[in-house]
């Protein structure tokens, strides 16, 4: 059956092609097909990649938000394709990044029967998405749509949630979309940069802490080349190693799991603390320990594009909304009179100091093989991971030497990074893309691989391999110590190399630090989706920690 030229579905689709949408990560259904119809006639200007869960879809599209600053597009069936979906939701939520998800739905005659995977999205993902809806009238579809991306990319950055009756996507879509959405951008008032330069001017030990999302390339730069011209020691707030170059002679190192004690020493003895797009929430303040209230409401200037985030935890001596970029240009203009180039220079020997690998048990020393990652990809190769103690050896040894080379979930979600990796090859498929993943980590979103060899997106991950949920595994042993109370959290894996293989990617095993270079050159080279399998011990179960150095503890 072919559609009209002007029903809701080819409205919708028009109405992505008008914002520059060039990419859709699915899995499709009968509840949406009406639009997958209309995907068809726009093959030259959106690739639709369909993937092998609505979990791997999802986190691909929260992905490409991350990385192009637009909004990544989902597209997954009713009921069970939108709650497996949900967990690609929650991430952009949690780490302020502009998606749209679009959901299949019943139709509208039906509504309120309990019919076939009928969901009310409104109420299941009303806490979980800056907004979510459905559309119920055909003729607002751009509206419905626009406002979606308007919504997702103005203020604090966000997913939002769109349901689509499937009776009414064939009905006569209303008018056609004429211009792209332009989101607004709060920028600084002229009378708060100057009362921050005054207070800038008479602080004697200062930090910037820098996170957040929307950041642009000119104002990660701005921002980095003030804080080296006044000597200002910066701080990246968790997951956000990437907003500045990690070689910054005033890079202090990132606010997150596993902190340098130098770095939270510094943040404590601040009298002036500049804080642009982190919310300063669990993570960045060590459970909400770092500071207190008090202290706070002395040396706190937060700045945030979200008005709600400011004060949510903190008292501030003062406030700001703002975008984020705007921000850090307007502060790159203060000139408040002095320096701190001897905090500088010993905040980032601090930091180079911690990230300088440490010695382990095992036969793979995951700091060094970290640190030679490193060193041997370009400084615009994009690393990505999900969640375990895995990426603590990561994020602590790798420097990112680019603005937008880091993909990582500060909503801790497993399973995320080797689909964001591929999002990230999709999108930049000349540039170097390596996922790092666990064990436990990688098997909830394995199957993506299917994926990458079917479209060619050729990104390499690194399976680390210790045969446990190592988190879970930390705290287990540091609650409960004894081998005969482990429960739960040993895994047992199969051959990595060997699954690779069946999908018909390329797959390499490694055992000792010293074969890692030519294991990586090898994944590397490969000219196909590849696996590196990097065996590691539990007992190094963190970055100088031990199962034993726990229980006896």
């Amino acid at each position: 059956m072919t559609q009209a030229p002007d029903t809701a579905a080819r409205r919708l689709v028009e109405t992505l092609v008008m914002n520059g949408i060039d990419r859709v990560f699915c899995v499709p259904g009968e509840s949406y097909l009406a639009v997958l119809d209309a995907l068809a006639d726009v093959r030259d200007r959106i690739q639709v990649i369909a993937c092998r869960h609505e979990a791997g879809a999802a986190n691909m599209a929260e992905a490409y938000g991350k990385l192009t600053g637009k909004p990544g597009v989902c597209m997954v069936t009713r009921g069970p394709g939108a709650t497996h979906a949900a967990i690609g939701v929650h991430t952009a939520h949690q780490d302020s990044t502009p998606m749209i998800l679009f959901v299949g739905q019943i139709a509208l005659t039906d509504r309120g029967r309990g019919a076939f995977q009928e969901v009310d999205y409104r109420e299941v993902f009303g806490g979980l998405a800056k907004w979510a809806t459905e559309i119920e009238t055909p003729a607002r579809t751009v509206e419905v749509v626009e406002r979606a991306f308007a919504t997702a990319l103005q203020g604090r950055m966000g997913p939002v949630v769109i349901a689509l009756p499937e009776d009414i996507l064939h009905e006569h879509g209303g008018p056609a979309p004429v211009r792209p959405v332009v989101p607004a951008r709060a920028a600084l008032d002229p009378a708060f940069v100057a009362d921050l330069s005054e207070r800038l001017s008479r602080a004697e030990r200062p930090l910037l802490v820098l996170g957040g999302s929307g950041w642009t390339e000119e104002a990660a730069a701005a921002i980095g080349d003030w804080s080296e011209k006044l000597g200002l020691p910066v701080s990246l707030s968790f997951r956000r190693k990437d907003i500045l170059s990690n070689a910054r002679s005033t890079y202090a190192g990132d606010l997150g799991l596993g902190c340098n004690p130098e770095l939270m020493r510094r943040a404590r003895d601040a009298d002036l603390i500049i804080a642009i797009g982190a919310r300063l929430g669990e993570n960045p303040t060590q459970g909400y320990t770092l500071f207190d209230r008090d202290h706070t409401a002395r040396v706190l200037v937060h700045i945030h594009p979200g008005p709600e985030e400011l004060g949510r935890v903190w008292p501030t001596l003062s406030a700001a909304t703002a975008d984020n970029s705007l921000a850090a240009l307007a502060l790159a203009a203060i000139e408040p009179g002095r320096t701190w180039h001897d905090q500088a220079k010993a905040a980032h020997a601090h930091y180079q100091a911690f990230s300088t690998p440490v010695p382990v048990t095992g036969a793979v020393n995951m700091s060094e093989c970290m640190a030679h990652l490193g060193e041997a990809l370009p400084p615009t190769a994009i690393v990505t991971n999900g969640a375990g103690n895995f990426a603590a050896w990561l994020h602590r040894f790798y420097r990112h030497r680019a603005c937008r080379t880091q993909l990582a979930p500060t909503s801790g979600a497993m399973g995320y990074g080797y689909p964001a990796a591929l999002a990230a090859k999709s999108i930049h498929p000349d540039r170097e893309v390596i996922c790092v993943a666990g064990d436990g980590d990688y098997l909830m979103t394995g199957q993506e691989i299917a994926t990458a060899v079917q479209y060619g997106i050729n990104a390499v991950v690194i399976v680390v391999d210790n045969g446990t949920y190592g988190t879970i595994r930390m705290h287990q042993e540091g609650h409960y110590p004894g081998a005969e109370r482990v429960i739960a959290t040993d895994l047992k894996n199969p051959d990595f190399v060997a699954y690779a293989q069946a999908f018909g990617a390329f797959g390499v095993r490694c055992d000792r630090t010293e074969d890692f270079p030519a294991a990586l050159d090898a994944a590397r080279s490969a000219g196909r989706p590849a696996l590196l399998h990097l065996i590691t011990s539990a007992e190094d179960i963190a970055p100088n920690r031990t199962i034993m150095g726990l229980r006896k503890a």
